[in-house]
């Protein structure tokens, strides 16, 4: 009786770990279908109006529903102003329907008005700022859901700096000195944002926590989009990228494509 119930117990247990894993799967494979635009900060400005217009095509152009979560920027209190600031950017390229969306911690990422704004998203922008405080607002949030089941949809998801780096599977905490784990829809990956400028220096430090994951530096004014379920990224803007992969440095130019995993 004894061994049919252990049995039991670890035919339950094991049901239970591949459900999780199965649906981790299904949230990745989701957002696979539709398109993310990681960029390396300095985003409002200079040669970005190349991958933000190259987004705001996939996601319908002009008329496409942007939202912009300035939730990065809280900490600082900057929030308002980066949302306006990236409001008046869209607008300027031509966005007729831009929107901030007043997420900017755990309580607002559980509210029902915030889950629809960013459910029925074409483009979802997530602005810089601190990315252990934006990874941990979202995380298993219904505001994250939402954005998710929006690009599930064939909408774009798009971060600059912090809002790239918690995309990944890793994140590197500047602030900590750490690395944390990200949301993951980019597994195996780190962002390294900033990379012209300071990023780079990073690099060797994060190398040696992860050595298995790859690397992503990004330069200032530049973005890598992945459109829908296609492996191959490709560089928009005024800078390189840099890929950090098993002790190489491969740099790919605006134009370039190449894959990460």
């Amino acid at each position: 009786m004894q061994r049919a119930l252990a049995a039991g117990c670890n035919a339950v247990d094991i049901a239970q770990r591949v459900s999780v894993h199965c649906k981790i799967q299904r949230e990745r494979l989701k957002v696979q279908m539709g398109h993310i635009l990681l960029e390396g900060g300095a985003e409002f400005g200079g040669r970005m109006d190349a991958p933000d217009r190259h987004a705001m095509k996939l996601a319908g152009g002009p008329d496409a529903r942007i939202r912009i979560i300035p939730a990065a920027a809280a900490p600082d209190n900057n929030h308002r102003r980066a949302g306006t600031r990236a409001e008046a950017w869209f607008r300027r390229l031509g966005a007729r329907r831009v929107q901030v969306v007043p997420l900017v911690d755990r309580a607002s990422a559980a509210e029902a008005s915030v889950s629809e704004a960013l459910g029925n998203a074409n483009l979802i922008f997530i602005l810089g700022g601190f990315p252990a405080y934006l990874a941990d607002t979202l995380r298993g949030s219904p505001g994250w859901r939402a954005v998710t089941e929006a690009v599930d949809k064939g909408g774009v998801l798009a971060g600059s700096s912090a809002g790239a780096m918690v995309l990944c599977e890793y994140f590197y905490d500047p602030v900590a000195k750490a690395i944390k784990p990200g949301l993951n829809l980019i597994r195996n990956a780190c962002v390294i944002p900033h990379h012209n400028t300071f990023g780079a220096g990073w690099v060797r430090h994060i190398e040696t926590q992860i050595p298995q994951a790859v690397l992503i530096g990004i330069d200032e004014e530049t973005g890598m989009v992945r459109e829908g379920g296609r492996r191959q990224w490709q560089v928009h803007g005024g800078g390189t990228v840099s890929i950090y992969r098993a002790g190489r440095e491969e740099i790919f130019a605006p134009g370039q494509r190449f894959a990460v995993q």
